[in-house]
């Protein structure tokens, strides 16, 4: 059943290795926070390309397009020169899609989101779509098991949606907010420290802005693990290609 679903959902055959990959930010690619943990888990044989849902896109158009509405969910990603921004989720999903057609007309046979938001309806003709909020959730409610789950996120108001996005926990979940991309290292810490004084057991890092740093941050004022949303996917694509 496996072997079919693969070979169905990739459309190559089962014989053919995958030779181009594409991956795909919600901010302006390409990541140097995230694309050297990639560069590291990927098989020599695999070509990346790069994209982003902002790319060459300025301030005034980014705000033109994607400012959140009342009543959106908001994301927040980053710029090539390091500056953060905050979005609408929706005009974010409906930029995702058209990325994912352009990926595709360049090859792209496997294409990967750099992002755990959860998006509905994002779909590929022949290439193998790999989306983070389908994949991370049900992997680390397994390995977290019956222990309670700590959960960093970028911006408070993610909290209310990620209650659900973890539904499947044994406890619920409690959170910390320190941003990937403007927090300081104590901000990073006292979340940390706030998770496990809230009775974490595991802190799971929920977007893929936090790196080594962050982790590094969370062990040096915590007891306990860390683990990284982007570090979990590149193992997982490295096993898979």
């Amino acid at each position: 059943m496996v072997r079919w679903r693969i070979c169905k959902n990739v459309s190559l055959g089962c014989e053919m290795a995958i030779r181009t990959m594409g991956t795909l930010t919600i901010g302006q690619a390409p990541r140097s926070d995230i694309t050297p943990i990639l560069d590291a888990a990927l098989p020599s044989h695999v070509r990346c390309l790069h994209a982003g849902v902002l790319d060459g896109l300025d301030d005034a158009t980014i705000a033109a397009r994607f400012s959140p509405q009342a009543g959106d969910a908001l994301l927040t990603s980053r710029l090539l020169d390091g500056r953060a921004v905050v979005m609408g989720k929706p005009a974010v999903g409906a930029a995702l899609q058209q990325k994912i057609v352009d990926l595709e007309a360049q090859g792209c046979e496997m294409i990967a989101i750099l992002c755990t938001g959860e998006f509905h309806g994002l779909h590929s003709q022949k290439a193998w779509l790999i989306e983070p909020d389908r994949i991370l959730p049900p992997a680390l409610n397994a390995l977290v098991g019956e222990r309670r789950a700590g959960i960093l996120v970028p911006l408070e108001s993610q909290i209310t949606s990620e209650l659900e996005k973890w539904r499947g926990v044994h406890q619920p979940p409690v959170f910390a907010i320190a941003s990937p991309y403007t927090a300081s290292e104590e901000e990073v810490a006292k979340a940390a420290r706030s998770l496990e004084a809230q009775g974490a057991e595991v802190i799971l890092t929920d977007c893929m802005g936090y790196t080594g740093w962050h982790q590094a941050i969370c062990a040096r004022h915590t007891a306990l693990p860390v683990v990284l949303s982007n570090k979990l996917l590149a193992d997982l694509l490295r096993n898979l290609l």
